[in-house]
C-alpha cells in the first residue's frame, strides 16, 4: 500500500478484511518486502513529488518493470498511466500501464458523482463506483483490457498484472475489485 499521501487507510482495511496482510510502503526498504502494491487515490502531482522526495520512485519504476503487480485507484491510476493529460508539465507517470489519462475529466469536486457500472469479467457484474474528481481513459493500447466505462470512457483496465480504476472501490461496501486483484497477484 503507498502511503506517502491519499486515501490509504479504507484500502488497508479492504485489503486486511479479504485477508491480505497489507504493508504501508513510504521508504525503499518497505517497498523490498511487498509482493505487489496498491497505489491509492490523492492527489496525484504531490504523490509524485512525494515518489521522488522519498526516494521511491526508481526502485518502484524498477519492481513494476519487473512485472510487481499493482492498482492504482484514481490519483493511482493516473501514476501508473504512460501519458497525464491536463497534468504538471514537469509531472512523471510511471508507464506501468499504456492508458492516456486526463486529470479530473469529469469535472471539480463539485461534480463527483456515483454510478452503478457493468463490470466485464467481475462475478456479480455491476459495481457501485465513487467518482471523486476522477480521471478517465481517453486512449488504450493494443494490450489493454477496458473493464468498465463511463458514458463511453474507459474507468477500470487491466493490462497484465496492472489493474487501474479512476473510481474509489475503497469507499464502496464491494470488496470484489480488491479480491478481484489478489486473485490476479497470486496468479
Amino acid at each position: 500500500m503507498l502511503a506517502l499521501q491519499g486515501a490509504t487507510r479504507p484500502h488497508v482495511e479492504v485489503l486486511s478484511a479479504l485477508g491480505a496482510d497489507p504493508v504501508e510502503v513510504r521508504t525503499p526498504d518497505d517497498l523490498n518486502v511487498v509482493d505487489a502494491l496498491v497505489l491509492p487515490g490523492g492527489e496525484s502531482t504531490t504523490m509524485s513529488f512525494l515518489l521522488d522526495s522519498s526516494g521511491l520512485r526508481a526502485p518502484l519504476q524498477a519492481r513494476l518493470d519487473d512485472g510487481m503487480p499493482a492498482f492504482g485507484t484514481c490519483a493511482g491510476m493516473i501514476l501508473l498511466a504512460t501519458e497525464v493529460l491536463d497534468g504538471r508539465p514537469d509531472q512523471e507517470s510511471l508507464d506501468a500501464i499504456d492508458i492516456t489519462v486526463r486529470r479530473n475529466a469529469f469535472g471539480r469536486q463539485r461534480d463527483s458523482f456515483e454510478a452503478d457500472l457493468d463490470v466485464e469479467g467481475l462475478a456479480g457484474g455491476r459495481f457501485h463506483a465513487v467518482f471523486i474528481r476522477a480521471p478517465f481513459v481517453e486512449r488504450t493500447g493494443e494490450d489493454v483490457e477496458v473493464l468498465a466505462s463511463v458514458s463511453g470512457h474507459p474507468v477500470l483496465c487491466r493490462s497484465g498484472r496492472v489493474l487501474v480504476s479512476s473510481f474509489h472501490p475503497e469507499l464502496s461496501d464491494d470488496l470484489r475489485l480488491h479480491q478481484l486483484f489478489l486473485e490476479e497477484m497470486a496468479a
